[in-house]
């Protein structure tokens, strides 16, 4: 970055200079141990003053009463702390590090997603046993979709089993990802006492009578050790070498390789997203995480050391928003969040310009002005009022009346729209009803701003029921809504059994034809149409389109038609649930000079629609879920054999260090309540972790049960 770039992005009254902040997210499967990370950078960075447990319940990030009883995260935190790194290429120079610490389990993934939609950077948690699991994947690939550069941290060195070259090459084989060690473990297991510094070249050994991890002595490399770290580290220069011609040249002619010539090209790798440097610890015990934070600094990108972000102005125009605090003010509202002090509490990235308290900015999505009454810094569940955010800051807004998560805010003379993120679809539901009348405005009031701050929580009714179901990503999920519709907002309420959230798809392209004709009524209808179906790929959503000759249905009755097949796809013909995964053509049609009304070719695109998927031999697709059970050998066999009555199709049976893994896919309808019984089948040994994984066509066995409940 050049010296003028950096002056002129800097705002006189800035505490810390834009290439001195970071903003990262923690993330990893479940029980990899992301938020014991950072609850020991929080230590470590002095934010407190005593070490939270997850297992006590007394984590900082983890601030819900539903969280600390679980001891699971299930919405991201976000909390600012500050680190001077001892080496390196900062050294000696403070950074403002911006944390999100993310859940890992797959119902609360939408929390991950929102979260590296905004970051710039990232902290991959990994055990040091199990290497890559499921969730990792999962985290990686949506790490990969946002192109957010990452690290690795190698945790649970101290554990039984630990063994970090393997979780390497799982990181390598699962992930594809251009992995490689920068530092070495000395020991492992209960020995595990230091690491060694391949870029230094020199060991670092924790004092064994200091608990809190705070003191660490550097030595030179033990000599049983000397070939082994020579070996590696040969081997991650040639790799950058592969990756920046500087370093490639001074290897070719035989130079020493400086430790600051590393650095600089494992930082522009890593934010190149052409390498991903790995490292080690043992959060719980409080090893390596220094070196964490080190390599935080040195190797992860500030926000003017990416690229401009894309975004369009109101007339649909790129545009491309520069980090800039002399830009006009440009941001994206990621996180809602309901605070029992200060009431919707809006999660924002400031990506342009300087926010001010009491500024009124325009939201393009509603046409509607904006003013922010407080910008809060955020620390857990803390929070510290500050009076301008700058480009490149995290902060929580008050005072937002119509803001959702994905909008963006930006000056009225300046208004344009980032890319907001994406979210999985729902695949389970319940039915959820108030005990008394006296609940009712009591539920519907929670359900509201429940939906509000996640974007995978839907509230539904049941026009033949009446019933109010709620929609989420799994079981977890909406037993959490549940229990904070009776904590939070003093609702009781009785819920049903959960559904399955099943889908309709084409069996093979059909034609349809739709009549909408009324003549012996007082006001006469007429609407003809006709149409083309044809199945898509999984995952391809729903083409709409019209192709029709130039005056077979008049201009004004052609989006009618369009918009009545939408509607009709919301009600399938085999069980009445959404249709997905097709391409739906108006090509032909009549209309009467007279009779014909957008309300007549509306039906007649509703009937089309009908006829079409009944002649097409329409499936009923189920989620399935990609399910990996760990467990000692003495109990693989039973839980396969229970996977298989579950309909589950075994899919690799693996060995990793104590345990045997078994992957399977298998139906979400037969996972209910899988918890319980893998604990029963292995006398509470056993672990298991599920992703959703595709919707399949239902058995016919199957199809005439589904049907006869709904």
């Amino acid at each position: 970055m050049s010296a003028q770039k950096t002056v002129s992005l800097n705002a006189k009254n800035r505490k810390f200079p834009m290439e001195y902040t970071r903003n990262i997210g923690i993330a990893a499967h479940i029980d990899a141990g992301k938020t014991t990370t950072t609850e020991r950078i929080l230590y470590y960075t002095g934010v407190v003053h005593k070490m939270g447990e997850v297992h006590e319940g007394s984590s900082v990030t983890d601030w819900m009463e539903q969280e600390r009883e679980r001891g699971i995260t299930i919405t991201s935190a976000a909390i600012s702390c500050n680190w001077t790194s001892e080496n390196g290429l900062f050294k000696g120079i403070q950074h403002q590090i911006n944390i999100i610490d993310t859940p890992g389990h797959v119902d609360f993934t939408a929390e991950v997603e929102r979260s590296l939609r905004v970051l710039d950077g990232a902290v991959g948690v990994f055990c040091a046993v199990a290497g890559v699991q499921p969730q990792s994947e999962t985290v990686w690939r949506q790490m990969d979709k946002y192109q957010v550069p990452r690290i690795a941290f190698i945790n649970k060195m101290d554990r039984v089993g630990a063994d970090f070259n393997a979780a390497i090459d799982s990181m390598r084989e699962r992930l594809n990802a251009k992995a490689q060690a920068i530092v070495l473990p000395i020991g492992s297991e209960e020995s595990f006492e230091g690491l060694i510094d391949l870029v230094e070249q020199e060991a670092l050994l924790f004092d064994s009578s200091d608990e809190t991890g705070m003191t660490y002595r550097k030595e030179a490399i033990p000599e049983v050790l000397v070939a082994e770290a020579d070996r590696h580290r040969e081997a991650l220069v040639e790799t950058l070498a592969d990756l920046d011609e500087d370093l490639a040249n001074a290897y070719l002619e035989g130079s020493e390789i400086s430790a600051d010539l590393l650095r600089k090209v494992i930082r522009k790798t890593t934010i190149a997203l052409e390498f991903c440097p790995v490292i080690l610890g043992s959060a719980f015990k409080n090893k390596g995480v220094q070196m964490l934070l080190d390599s935080i600094v040195a190797y992860l990108p500030a926000p003017i050391d990416l690229p401009a972000i894309e975004a369009e102005d109101i007339k649909g125009k790129p545009v491309h928003i520069e980090s800039d605090d002399n830009g006009s003010l440009t941001g994206l509202a990621f996180k809602l969040m309901t605070d029992s002090f200060v009431g919707k509490l809006v999660f924002f990235r400031v990506y342009s310009g300087c926010l001010k308290k009491g500024a009124a900015l325009l939201n393009p999505r509603t046409g509607k002005t904006e003013r922010i009454a407080r910008i809060l810094l955020m620390k857990a569940n803390t929070r510290e009022d500050i009076d301008v955010a700058y480009s490149g800051d995290i902060c929580a807004l008050v005072g937002l009346r119509q803001v959702v998560t994905g909008d963006t805010l930006s000056e009225k003379s300046h208004p344009v729209r980032l890319e907001p993120p994406t979210f999985p679809e729902t695949v389970i539901s319940m039915s959820i009803e108030p005990k008394t009348t006296s609940d009712k405005d009591k539920l519907e009031e929670g359900l509201e701003r429940l939906s509000e701050e996640d974007p995978t929580f839907f509230v539904s009714t049941n026009e033949d029921t009446g019933q109010t179901l709620i929609s989420g990503m799994g079981e977890l999920h909406l037993e959490i809504i549940r229990d904070r519709l009776f904590r939070e907002f003093k609702v009781q309420a009785e819920a049903g059994r959960p559904q399955i959230a099943y889908r309709e798809t084409f069996g093979q392209a059909a034609k349809g034809e739709g009549r909408f004709i009324r003549q012996s009524v007082e006001v006469p209808q007429y609407g003809h149409a006709c149409i083309k179906v044809e199945p898509l790929e999984q995952g391809s959503g729903i083409i709409i389109e019209e192709k029709l000759a130039e005056g077979v249905i008049p201009k004004e009755f052609i989006e009618p038609t369009l918009e009545g097949i939408r509607e009709a796809a919301h009600n399938g013909v085999v069980a009445g649930y959404p249709v997905t995964d097709f391409k739906a053509t108006l090509n032909d049609g009549s209309f009467h000079e007279v009779d014909s009304s957008e309300m007549a070719f509306k039906m007649a695109g509703i009937f089309a629609f009908k006829e079409a998927m009944e002649a097409s031999n329409p499936q009923l697709l189920e989620p399935m879920m990609q399910v990996e059970v760990e467990t000692p050998e003495d109990y693989q066999g039973d839980i396969m054999g229970d996977l298989n009555r579950r309909r589950g199709q075994i899919q690799s049976i693996n060995t990793k260090a104590l345990y045997i893994v078994i992957s399977a896919i298998v139906p979400l309808s037969e996972m209910f309540g899988y918890s319980t019984i893998v604990r029963s089948l292995s006398k509470g040994r056993a672990g298991y972790s599920m992703n959703p994984e595709s919707f399949q066509p239902v058995p016919d066995s199957i199809l005439k049960e589904i049907i006869g409940t709904t």
